[in-house]
């Protein structure tokens, strides 16, 4: 959940609550919808929470991110394509980011390594490297945009998702994707963006195959997407329609987490 940085006392500290209150509808994130109710008084408005203690301040803000999901999910438009950019505009080098220093990358054996495929599918076959990179590949260079404020222009290559999710003959209708990683992050994405023409099984970085620090053996590229909801060195792959959540967003981000 949300940290917490206000003690609780026998009187309310508005001036923390507001504080963490805008952190947390501060990021990209959360600005679309919360933003110009932001006093006690709107907030406690909107969710129609008591703002005396902290755990009822943590239960209002996890209902504005859930209303803000609800948002951001019916203002997607599934064929609108983000920018892209040209070989000259790429980041270089391209940051390193994730929830553990670039020592703890994990090594993963492309010769062992298989993809898994499980939920509501037809064709559940666990996928090696070979297999993978056999299929029809794309190429995008599109912006990485992190919740943290900074972001980079990168070149990514790949299946397109929506091609993947048809060959394996995956349930269309179903309502989230599930990843689990080799690096024991995980997270899920709405079948909308799934389906996004620039949603990318991604198998290679500036024409290189993905080096470890940026995924190998395969990320998601989603650039509708904020950064933490492309999950790297993916180990298998849910269709699914229970809400499976996710690393960060167990932990009180925006599920959506896109634009």
């Amino acid at each position: 959940m949300f940290k917490k940085h206000h003690p609780l006392t026998s009187q309310l500290d508005t001036e923390s609550i507001l504080k963490d209150a805008r952190r947390e509808l501060a990021m990209p994130s959360r600005r679309l919808f919360g933003k110009r109710a932001l006093t006690l008084g709107g907030l406690a408005l909107l969710t129609g929470c008591n703002i005396t203690d902290e755990p009822s301040v943590n239960r209002m803000l996890e209902k504005i991110s859930r209303m803000n999901d609800g948002v951001q999910g019916w203002l997607f438009d599934p064929n609108r394509l983000a920018p892209t950019y040209t070989e000259a505009e790429i980041t270089r080098p391209f940051p390193f980011n994730a929830f553990y220093g670039i020592e703890e990358v994990p090594e993963i054996d492309a010769a062992d390594y298989q993809l898994e495929i499980s939920g509501l599918v037809t064709d559940k076959h666990a996928w090696t490297l070979d297999e993978l990179h056999r299929m029809p590949q794309n190429e995008q260079i599109t912006r990485h945009i992190c919740v943290e404020g900074w972001s980079a222009i990168g070149r990514w290559g790949g299946v397109p998702f929506a091609y993947f999710l048809k060959r394996i003959g995956a349930d269309l209708s179903a309502k989230y994707i599930d990843f689990q990683c080799g690096d024991d992050y995980r997270t899920s994405i709405d079948m909308a963006t799934a389906l996004h023409p620039q949603t990318q099984l991604t198998l290679t970085y500036d024409g290189q195959i993905l080096p470890p620090k940026y995924g190998f053996p395969m990320k998601l590229r989603m650039p509708t997407k904020l950064g933490y909801k492309n999950p790297k060195h993916i180990v298998s792959i849910e269709v699914t329609n229970k809400y499976p959540g996710g690393y960060w967003e167990d932990q009180g981000y925006n599920w959506f987490g896109g634009a």
